[in-house]
């Protein structure tokens, strides 16, 4: 895989609750520089002139412990406010109870207020989580209208994106959907090995300096 073909997998993120609306136009240009998808910023940083980027906003960020319609509300006004995709977190208390028809639920009331063409990723947090509840709760997800499934917040204390992870997501939900790596990935080797375990998209906030390694 060279530098283009990785760039245009990539969320460019920016989500430390700091970042001032300066810092989200320099995510801006400097995702256009790089050639990415997409840049991923806290939903109250939109509307947001990404410049041509793909918009994806954050939505029951970090903890996911939020009620369903809480999650909803939030993400219809991103949807009103132009996001383009959306990366909710899963309710954890939910996964680790195992009571899947409330993870579903979750999800599913997500799904109902950000309908396609919008993206919806569906943050799992899986450092946190048991392979058992990694497999189970990206099945839920992506029963429950997931268009990918994602490792990590970055914010987690048990950590972020592994490729023992990422390979558990790619299997249990196959090909009709797409797998986001997240969380902890500051070079192109760690880039490349969530890709070789299945990753489909990227998200990175160390962007520049993954690309940079790979050529072309």
């Amino acid at each position: 895989m060279n530098r283009t073909e990785m760039a245009r997998m990539v969320d460019h993120t920016l989500l430390k609750p700091e970042a001032t609306a300066a810092d989200v136009q320099a995510l801006v240009a400097e995702g256009r520089r790089l050639g990415v998808w997409s840049v991923c910023v806290s939903p109250s940083m939109i509307p947001l002139d990404a410049d041509g980027l793909r918009v994806a906003v954050v939505c029951g960020f970090p903890s996911g412990a939020h009620h369903p319609e809480v999650k909803a509300a939030e993400a219809a006004r991103a949807l009103a406010d132009g996001a383009d995709e959306l990366d909710m977190v899963i309710n954890l208390r939910r996964v680790r109870d195992e009571d899947w028809a409330k993870v579903a639920d979750d999800v599913q009331a997500v799904r109902a207020a950000f309908p396609r063409p919008g993206v919806l990723k569906v943050i799992l947090e899986t450092a946190a989580l048991t392979d058992r509840q990694i497999v189970r709760s990206a099945e839920a997800a992506a029963e429950a209208g997931a268009d990918f499934v994602k490792t990590s917040t970055g914010f987690h204390p048990a950590g972020g994106a592994s490729v023992h992870a990422v390979e558990l997501l790619a299997k249990a939900v196959g090909p009709a959907v797409g797998v986001k790596a997240s969380g902890g990935i500051r070079t192109a080797e760690a880039a490349l090995a969530m890709v070789d375990a299945g990753a489909t998209r990227l998200g990175l906030s160390a962007t520049a300096q993954v690309l940079a390694a790979l050529a072309g």
